[in-house]
């Protein structure tokens, strides 16, 4: 076993031990969802990045940027933005204090919104989940130069995750991302100047790279690049922006000044990060460039291999770790949330409201342990991180995004609208992802693994679908009772 993965491997154990030891302190629903809204400015910062930055950041990003070049900085630009809008939200949703966005659904469009939105809520996160496990075996099996193979790594990553989890639900989930994030950042900033300076500089990946690596919509990415890199851009906005895993974590700060004070550092982190890895990436991918076009390293890979090629060990082994650190965190946030979406917007709202502490957490640990073997045997069947995230962040942010930023920011919005854009914005991602198995020749361009109904990227036709149902049934239906405006907009009743 490699110095590289035996480090990593005694950092996770670690992390099993601490968060036995924290454990201690799950003694409610509010410790198990929420981790009794006791978080400081550090703590949400660090973990607000790990809610974020994960293996779409290390794997999928890298692999954008390995066939792209420096569009891929498109790529992360809408997260940019959704977090710059969410640092106006962030006291307001911290005041509303609740524990999930189904709360939020349900005051605004009533019970059916907070059902369907669940249902979206638990196909996207699972998928996000599936992925790290698919990225983290991945990421073990470079590390240990094949001796871990990508299965035996899904396995020990899927382990970790909801073993992690079930300890301690967002106390544990937030402990751990507190070391975690310290490694993701300062890693990543130590690690960009030494993979700059071993691919020869500038001038050495200028004359290496494809010109299509230096445009600013690069063609190489496959489909129509004009419409596919701002649609990417596009869904990262609109899932970071209603995102279930950042809410629970707003919920959790102690006041809503922390909050909002926590969310403009996490926007300075997050750029930090995102722009750094693609620079990283590109970079790397001039020095691996021969291996690349003769199909010997996969482009998911370049980061990995810059670490372990690129950089001298201690740092390398730092930049390792972050890949790994993503992955656990990342996929901790995204079991956490759709089983806290099981128990409070279902079991809790419609089965046993009067349900005992004890019990609440006891059934909320049993269903991270099912969504997370689920989320595993998705993970087996996965050939495209990069695809599967795209799909993951498009339904949730047609789905749920539109209608929860409309209310918490709109006093016009209708209850009918609002359920009415959740359940056509459901209908139609999921009709037209569909509609490439049931109609191939439908797809644009032919052939193409990126392709697209009639070359149009999903989310154009389903936002569109999404935002018109807001606008226009608003228009002609009543507007919301000022009871429930009160709750949002404080002075609303007078």
């Amino acid at each position: 076993m490699n110095i590289y993965i035996s480090m990593i491997l005694a950092y996770l154990l670690a992390l099993t031990v601490m968060n036995f030891w924290k454990s201690r302190q799950v003694k409610s629903q509010d410790d198990m969802m929420v981790a009794g809204r006791s978080l400081t400015v550090g703590k949400m910062v660090f973990t607000l990045v790990c809610t974020w930055i994960g293996s779409g950041t290390f794997i999928a990003g890298a692999e954008f940027a390995s066939k792209a070049g420096w569009s891929a900085m498109w790529q992360p630009a809408g997260a940019y933005l959704g977090i710059l809008v969410i640092y106006f939200l962030a006291a307001k949703i911290r005041t509303f204090g609740q524990y999930t966005v189904g709360d939020i659904l349900e005051v605004r469009y009533g019970a059916l919104a907070r059902v369907v939105g669940a249902i979206a809520i638990f196909i996207s996160f699972t998928t996000i989940v599936s992925y790290q496990f698919r990225a983290g075996g991945y990421i073990l099996n470079v590390i240990s130069d094949g001796s871990i193979t990508v299965a035996q790594g899904q396995f020990m990553a899927a382990l970790f995750v909801i073993l992690f989890t079930v300890i301690g639900g967002m106390i544990a989930v937030t402990n751990t991302d507190l070391p975690n994030g310290i490694i993701i950042v300062s890693s990543t900033v130590l690690s960009t100047p030494l993979v700059i300076w071993a691919a020869g500089g500038w001038d050495k990946i200028k004359a290496v790279l494809p010109a299509s690596h230096f445009q600013v919509i690069s063609s190489q990415f496959g489909g129509n690049a004009y419409l596919k890199i701002p649609a990417i851009a596009l869904s990262t906005f609109l899932l970071l922006m209603g995102v279930q895993s950042m809410y629970q974590k707003f919920y959790s700060a102690k006041t809503p000044k922390d909050a909002k004070k926590a969310a403009g550092l996490w926007l300075i982190g997050t750029i930090v990060v995102e722009s750094v890895v693609i620079v990283m990436a590109v970079f790397a991918s001039a020095y691996f460039w021969k291996e690349l076009q003769a199909g010997t390293m996969e482009p998911a890979s370049v980061i990995l291999q810059a670490a372990k090629n690129m950089i001298p060990l201690p740092v390398g082994v730092l930049l390792l770790g972050a890949a790994t650190a993503v992955v656990i965190s990342t996929g901790m946030n995204y079991l956490l949330s759709p089983t806290t979406t099981i128990m409070r917007d279902i079991y809790h709202r419609f089965v046993n409201r009067d349900a005992s502490q004890k019990k609440v957490i006891l059934l909320q640990k049993f269903f991270i342990v099912l969504v997370g073997i689920l989320a595993y045997l998705m993970a087996t069947r996965m050939s495209s991180v990069l695809e599967n995230a795209y799909f993951a962040y498009t339904i949730y942010g047609v789905v749920i995004t539109p209608a929860l930023i409309a209310a918490l920011a709109s006093k016009r919005v209708t209850r009918a609208a609002g359920l009415v854009s959740i359940v056509l914005g459901t209908l139609v991602t999921v009709f037209l992802k569909l509609s490439g198995s049931i109609w191939p020749q439908i797809m644009r361009p032919l052939g193409d693994a990126n392709a697209d109904p009639f070359g149009i990227p999903i989310i154009y036709p389903a936002l569109a679908v999404s935002l018109l149902s807001l606008l226009v049934v608003s228009l002609f239906t009543p507007p919301p009772d000022k009871d429930v405006l009160a709750k949002f907009f404080p002075g609303a009743n007078s």
